[in-house]
């Protein structure tokens, strides 16, 4: 062993005095203190960001103007309203409809989200609601319309007009299920762009395709009618959306990725994952957010999807066509960025080309 040692001590030397070890570069990589604070700083705002907007859309949450209607009398109508005035303003909007197979059918296509019926003495009210909304909605009606019922000297008879499937006994297997496929694309742009950065568009492409296809499938397969039954829509029309909705997570994940580099990931993870489910509605509806959320919902490809998929199960496929639209913008114009980016960054190294 000390003879190696002597020999390998000599090669050293010789290769010293030739310049050899010169030539050789130095190991390079992020400074020891970079690799100790950047990750903590990063984990820190992050976390910060995730507490802070969940509890700020979910440590109270009241629903604001949320669509109810009322059949009634124009006094029987003028007295909800007034009670309504005193024990819950702004919580709820009324909505006028002549009968009530006129306010059901409303429910039942998520025009309103409840309905209040007034029999003709005014000593029953009939609170008509969709179980599929989630519990919390049910709960938010209760309370509010039996203050005001009782108030008038009426009895309150709550109607469940759109029960939530049997597979889904708390309506909560939409937020899972968007969830899920929210996260799968996220980690797919995540990790095909950290893998192979420079990978050719079409291969990525290519890639993008196979995954939205089967994540949205399987997704569709466990959680739809064919599974577990917590989604009881088409199947077609389910698999349809959760593709789309896993693509689009997917292709703006690399895209931003791509255009943001170093902060990338913490960029996607706020708007996407953060932003995005604090705003889907898959746990309460949109109408429960404070204001400043709520236009996100109906941009974000979270809320266009899981908004989607309840309508396709429950609601008369309400807001199926414009999430179809919608996923399919984020991918398409995810796609048509990339490649402008792309092409920019083969334009600018062509003249170094010898």
């Amino acid at each position: 062993m000390s003879y190696c040692r002597r020999v390998t001590q000599t090669l050293e030397n010789n290769a010293a005095e030739d310049g050899l070890l010169d030539a050789i570069p130095a190991p390079s990589g992020p400074s020891p203190r970079r690799g100790v604070l950047i990750p903590a700083m990063v984990g820190l705002v992050i976390g910060t960001i995730f507490v802070s907007i969940f509890l700020a859309a979910f440590h109270a949450p009241r629903p604001h103007d949320l669509a109810v209607g009322v059949v009634g009398t124009p006094a029987q109508v003028a007295a909800i309203s007034t009670g309504l005035t005193s024990n819950a303003a702004g919580s709820v909007k009324l909505v006028p409809f002549g009968s009530a197979g006129s306010a059901r059918s409303g429910i039942e296509d998520r025009s309103v989200y409840g309905a209040v019926v007034i029999d003709a003495d005014g000593k029953t009210v009939d609170l008509l609601y969709a179980g599929a909304n989630g519990p919390a909605v049910q709960a938010t009606l209760e309370g509010i319309f039996q203050g005001v019922a009782q108030g008038s000297g009426a009895t309150l008879r709550p109607v469940d007009v759109v029960p939530a499937s049997s597979g889904d006994t708390r309506s909560l297997s939409i937020f899972y299920t968007g969830f899920g496929l929210v996260l799968a694309g996220f980690l797919f742009g995540l990790i095909s762009y950290q893998m192979a950065p420079r990978l050719p568009l079409r291969l990525r492409l290519l890639s993008l395709t196979a995954f939205a296809a089967t994540a949205g499938t399987v997704t569709t397969l466990v959680a739809g009618p064919t599974g577990f039954n917590a989604l009881p829509g088409d199947f077609a029309s389910l698999a349809v959306v959760a593709v789309l909705l896993a693509g689009a997570v997917a292709a703006a994940t690399v895209l931003i990725m791509r255009v943001a580099g170093a902060i990338g990931t913490m960029v996607a993870t706020v708007l996407l994952l953060i932003l995005g489910n604090a705003t889907g509605g898959g746990t309460l509806p949109v109408a429960y957010l404070p204001d400043w959320l709520r236009p996100l919902a109906d941009v974000l490809p979270v809320g266009l999807g899981i908004r989607a998929l309840q309508g396709i199960s429950y609601f008369d496929n309400d807001g199926f066509a414009a999430g179809v639209a919608l996923l399919a913008v984020w991918i398409v114009g995810s796609v048509t960025i990339l490649y402008a980016v792309d092409r920019a960054m083969d334009d600018r190294r062509a003249p170094e080309a010898p």
